[in-house]
């Protein structure tokens, strides 16, 4: 049999007597069963999803917590501006033309969601508080996030600027069992920065991730060792790490509403239908999960985006706004000592078609030049200028750092090529020294 149990918060570390104090004063420990009066005086506790009665001891061959901020964006605004506290607060653009990036809890209760255009969610909640991303600030109050982690351990691996997997398999004797350490994290982020992160505790990456999205917001769920398949056979099957929405109506119509379902179905069935995805898929519905805490992970791909308050309806236009990201991307590629050879040109059209056009050039480049030559042969590839257009966007993946060793052309104009580095150093000089718009292209001082 299972069952919840409260969990207490804490903030001290393993050896203070006051972690020990104050959790059998609250009746609290974890396989326990709380008094009345820790039942009446402390109904804000975390859950745990604990199996009865082994509890707290478990035995943690490896130790997994998965860390989400809740509603990070909104949380910020509303940290920055305690008057927004108790109101729907949408973050994704004042205009009608953004999609919503993060919602409050208060503006979910009116079916707002991550993703959704904004003229949407003010027809859902016209009442809401709609703001424009402020990602600088966001960025401050992540890194501050993520300096608690790891003062709890090293094997930090952020998945966005919100949310990151912890292991902690070897830091149990230093701060406690894994919920503890799971619940001291909580705490710290609530009593220093006064916002809340939901967990989850499990074996692997994969449940830990399932489990952290359960309670939210300011949740904490456990799943011990052993029990991680009788955790996830009653859930949705689209609660199921990497089971996307054309995966979900794939596995629907082989009769799988349930991640148990899944389970029960033959694996060779699940490979005809869905590829290698099949049997991967059937192993994370057993909670098998062998993927490692990664620390040092590269960014796949740099690019920027832009929704317009009017469709583009005219090549030249799509044209120069192509330029100005290219030359963002440009700068934030040197930003990160990182060239690309892959340059990738994103349209969604004003019906909301999304498509990509992307291609692969010899030498890694960071120049906006370049980056905007081949973007433009890449419209040919593209509606524009024969179907409105209501985003475009810019990227480059396939990076290099400029120090790795990589083949270069038999006919490389070094003299070009170091002109070239030399203006974008001078140009990321006065950019670092005056602001992003002190410098920009002859073009883009001109109004369309």
């Amino acid at each position: 049999m299972c069952e919840f149990v409260p969990f207490p918060r804490s903030c001290t570390r393993r050896g203070n007597p006051d972690l020990g104090r104050d959790a059998k004063r609250r009746g609290a420990f974890l396989g326990g069963t709380p008094s009345l009066a820790a039942k009446k005086g402390y109904d804000k506790f975390f859950n745990s999803w604990i199996p009865e009665p082994a509890g707290i001891n478990a035995m943690w061959t490896k130790a997994i917590i998965h860390l989400d901020m809740d509603a990070f964006y909104p949380a910020v605004e509303v940290l920055d501006d305690p008057a927004l506290r108790g109101r729907p607060v949408i973050v994704g653009g004042t205009s009608h033309r953004g999609v919503v990036a993060s919602a409050s809890y208060e503006a979910r209760t009116f079916g707002v969601r991550s993703a959704m255009p904004i003229a949407e969610a003010r027809r859902r909640c016209p009442e809401g508080v709609y703001l424009a991303p402020r990602m600088q600030r966001y960025s401050e109050i992540s890194r501050q996030v993520f300096a608690i982690f790891e003062r709890f351990t090293p094997l930090v691996e952020p998945l966005s600027i919100d949310e990151a997997f912890l292991d902690v398999t070897a830091c149990v004797r230093l701060f406690g069992s894994p919920p503890e350490i799971a619940a001291q994290i909580k705490s710290c982020v609530r009593e220093e920065l006064n916002l809340t992160v939901s967990a989850g505790v499990a074996s692997n990456k994969s449940v830990a991730k399932i489990a952290s999205d359960l309670q939210k917001p300011d949740g904490l769920t456990v799943v011990e060792p052993g029990r991680e398949r009788e955790f996830l056979a009653p859930l949705p099957i689209e609660r199921l790490w990497g089971a996307g929405p054309v995966t979900c109506r794939s596995l629907h119509l082989l009769g799988v509403q349930t991640i148990g379902d899944l389970v029960g179905l033959p694996v060779d069935l699940l490979i005809a239908k869905l590829g290698f995805q099949g049997e991967a898929l059937h192993r994370l519905a057993q909670g098998i999960d062998e993927r490692e805490v990664e620390t040092a992970q590269e960014a796949k791909s740099i690019g920027n985006e832009e929704t317009f308050t009017e469709d583009i309806r005219d090549t030249d236009t799509a044209r120069r706004e192509l330029l100005a990201l290219a030359v963002k991307v440009a700068a934030r590629l040197r930003h990160e000592n990182a060239r690309g050879r892959t340059i990738c040109l994103k349209v969604k059209y004003a019906d909301f078609r999304q498509i990509t056009r992307s291609i692969t050039i010899n030498e890694p480049v960071d120049d906006s030049g370049v980056i905007y030559r081949e973007c433009c042969g890449l419209i040919d590839k593209t509606d524009i200028g024969r179907v409105p257009v209501r985003l475009l966007g810019v990227s480059v993946s396939n990076l290099y750092s400029p120090e790795a060793p990589h083949q270069q052309s038999l006919f490389d104009e070094q003299g070009s090529e170091r002109k070239t580095k030399r203006l974008n150093q001078a140009i990321d000089r006065i950019q670092d020294a005056f602001g992003n718009g002190a410098i920009k292209p002859a073009t883009l001082l001109k109004k369309p």
